[in-house]
């Protein structure tokens, strides 16, 4: 069931990597458009081959994308998590979604409407630049993804994970994961007692981790563990 965004909601998808570039005056009425879905753990959000009707926008909780591959396999593509957004340019196309979306944790995920994203395109053609700054930093992230599975320790790239959940500018922090430990593992290329193993190195630079969460108490230390050279 659909609801209206409360004024939570609307701060959380203001602070999205697609709308924070949107003037108010663009922004607001797409959010008025939008509704909130409550999805429970391992619900389907959408599948893959399935046509895109909005882009979404994770307000809590946990979202992965993923492939099934032709043995069967399944390949976590991506993990979303609060204010991070996905879909952009397959809903402005309105084609088919390439990868399939479920909530990894109980989550609530704003659906902006494909419609109101191309009327608002229309009507303000300088949209475009925001669309194009959006996809650009998700091909970033797509990239740092590669460079960490290619050339970073498995103790880097948890790290690094870690630092994506903090959030800036703290000097310390205590983070919520997914509960599913085998998807965070998926996500990072390792497996789940690779994760674990590295967990534990990270407990000696104040990383304790307590089921789903996780307790930093040195931000700073974490980052010189994530960027290190090998």
């Amino acid at each position: 069931m659909s609801e209206t965004l409360t004024d939570n909601q609307r701060q959380i998808a203001r602070q999205s990597r697609f709308l924070a570039t949107l003037p108010i005056d663009m922004r607001e009425p797409l959010l008025d458009a939008a509704r909130v879905v409550h999805f429970q753990r391992g619900e389907a959000i959408f599948y893959q081959g399935d046509e895109a009707h909005a882009l979404h926008i994770v307000t809590d909780g946990w979202v992965k994308l993923y492939r099934i591959t032709q043995n069967g396999t399944e390949t976590v593509v991506h993990i979303f998590s609060r204010g991070q957004s996905f879909g952009e340019p397959i809903a402005l196309q309105r084609s088919a979604y390439p990868v399939s979306a479920e909530a990894a944790t109980d989550c609530h995920v704003i659906c902006v409407p494909a419609d109101a994203l191309l009327s608002t395109l229309d009507a303000h053609p300088k949209v475009a630049i925001s669309i194009i700054a959006s996809m650009l930093i998700h091909l970033q992230g797509l990239v740092e993804q590669i460079e960490q599975l290619k050339a970073r320790s498995g103790t880097q790239r948890v790290a690094g994970f870690l630092l994506e959940l903090c959030p800036q500018g703290v000097e310390s922090a205590v983070v919520t994961m997914p509960y599913d430990k085998a998807l965070i593992a998926g996500r990072l290329g390792m497996q789940p007692e690779s994760l674990s193993r590295a967990f534990g190195r990270l407990r000696k630079f104040g990383v304790e981790i307590d089921h789903n969460q996780a307790r930093i108490s040195s931000v700073a230390q974490l980052q010189e563990i994530a960027f290190a050279e090998s």
